[in-house]
């Protein structure tokens, strides 16, 4: 409610003549977006679920237009597959092609940490030590989520330091999809709740930034996909389908 308040206050803020000015629909259309985001890595938004338009406005208490700004840029990203004339269906989670995904991404995240470590700001080091301290601090008592809110704010970060636009068109739907696959081993498979290992990868990327070590920081980038690549074959033989494509009918019993 709190998250619709705001908003809402954003459109009110219009340019006098009853519409909102362009600086706002497009915050409107990026807080449509967070909020369709969050509900995806959170597996709210189930993968293998089919809805209607209507019904993802409803859930996110936005309206068509930035909600379906949101989904064109999901659809993109792979995360949303639109049916024409059917409504939307949440993308099942494919561990295969994720998997095969995450040398893409290491390969882009070592460009990109690369250039962040080097060209990182006064503005940049201060706001990465800042994260550095809080996770430090919180991460006896850091849930899930926080981490996940956490984790996006490094994401944007390290891309706003690297200072090249087109790699955050690039490496936003990776970010997605492994902090959706994160969740998921976090939350749902045994004995994985624990998460100081995320953490310290996360503290070493924040630190080589901060420190402007570039050679430092593209072994903590590839150490945090190594990380993550664990997370793969656990999943593989011990996941409940189910979590990757809700369609999957349940066996008998369960």
């Amino acid at each position: 409610m709190a998250r619709r308040k705001r908003a809402l206050e954003v459109v009110r803020n219009d340019d006098g003549d009853g519409k909102p000015s362009r600086r706002n629909r497009l915050n409107f259309f990026e807080l449509a977006y967070q909020r369709i985001e969050e509900l995806l890595v959170h597996c709210e938004l189930k993968p293998g679920q089919f809805m209607t338009m209507l019904e993802l406005q409803h859930i996110t208490g936005f309206g068509r237009t930035p909600v379906h700004h949101a989904v064109n840029r999901l659809s993109a990203d792979t995360l949303i597959i639109i049916r024409p004339r059917h409504g939307l269906h949440i993308a099942p989670i494919d561990l295969a092609r994720e998997r095969m995904l995450l040398g893409l991404r290491r390969d882009i995240e070592r460009f990109v940490i690369r250039l962040a470590a080097d060209r990182a700001s006064l503005s940049h080091r201060n706001q990465a030590l800042h994260i550095d301290r809080l996770l430090r601090e919180r991460r006896a008592s850091l849930t899930l989520d926080e981490f996940n809110s956490i984790d996006r704010r490094i994401d944007a970060l390290v891309l706003d330091a690297a200072g090249e636009p087109f790699l955050v068109h690039t490496l936003r739907p990776l970010h997605t999809l492994y902090r959706r696959i994160g969740y998921i081993h976090h939350r749902f498979m045994p004995g994985q709740g624990e998460l100081s290992g995320t953490i310290d990868h996360h503290l070493a990327i924040l630190n080589a930034v901060a420190n402007r070590r570039v050679e430092d920081a593209v072994k903590a980038s590839d150490a945090l996909i190594d990380y993550m690549g664990e997370m793969f074959t656990g999943m593989e033989a011990g996941i409940d389908p189910r979590l990757l494509d809700c369609s999957i009918e349940p066996l008998l019993g369960t």
